[in-house]
């Protein structure tokens, strides 16, 4: 592991993004996450989030605490990681149908509106917001990126997590990593 580098988990909501938080803490990675969020049915394991994230846009004082740790950032907020530091992106991706179905049961269980804007309206403004951070973490110097999908996870966590422990340097426990990964909760299917 590089001490000095912040490894990120990133992705669109509801694209696993807390599945691989649980996976790398299982692993050996620090997580820096504040627990203010609870698990709940959306996610049973947890969120494993840091709310202070939100704010990068004027607080950045936390990435000194995220060094040689792993923190999640949604993909609308990676533009906002400064340059004065080096980082590991693990990009989830998911299957666009699942991603909006997880979308759509996670507003109705808050009782909020689940049809304010359509399924293929949705599926078009993430596709181009996925193309323009694809984008943009590729023309990042500092920034090196693997991404994973969430699917092939579920059907082969050992697979992923060797992968993902190579990307990151080595030194994480393959076997807890992937020991993890509970197909029950692999409930919005295409």
């Amino acid at each position: 592991m590089n001490n000095h580098a912040i490894t990120i988990v990133s992705g669109l909501p509801r694209s696993g993004t807390s599945m691989m938080m649980k996976m790398l803490a299982a692993g050996g990675l620090e997580p820096l996450t504040d627990n203010l969020r609870a698990a709940d049915e959306d996610n049973p394991k947890g969120y494993f989030e840091l709310e202070r994230v939100k704010q990068i846009e004027t607080d950045k004082a936390w990435l000194e605490d995220a060094k040689g740790r792993v923190v999640k950032l949604i993909s609308a907020l990676l533009k906002h990681l400064p340059p004065a530091y080096n980082y590991k992106v693990i990009f989830m991706r998911r299957a666009m149908p699942e991603i909006l179905a997880s979308q759509r049961q996670m507003l109705v269980r808050r009782g909020e509106p689940a049809d304010a804007v359509t399924d293929d309206k949705m599926s078009a403004m993430f596709d181009k917001h996925l193309t323009q951070v694809e984008s943009w973490l590729a023309a990042q110097p500092n920034i090196e990126t693997i991404f994973v999908s969430y699917n092939q996870v579920i059907n082969d966590p050992r697979a992923h997590a060797e992968r993902i422990n190579l990307f990151l340097g080595g030194s994480l426990d393959v076997d807890e990593m992937a020991g993890v990964v509970d197909r029950a909760l692999y409930r919005q299917q295409h």
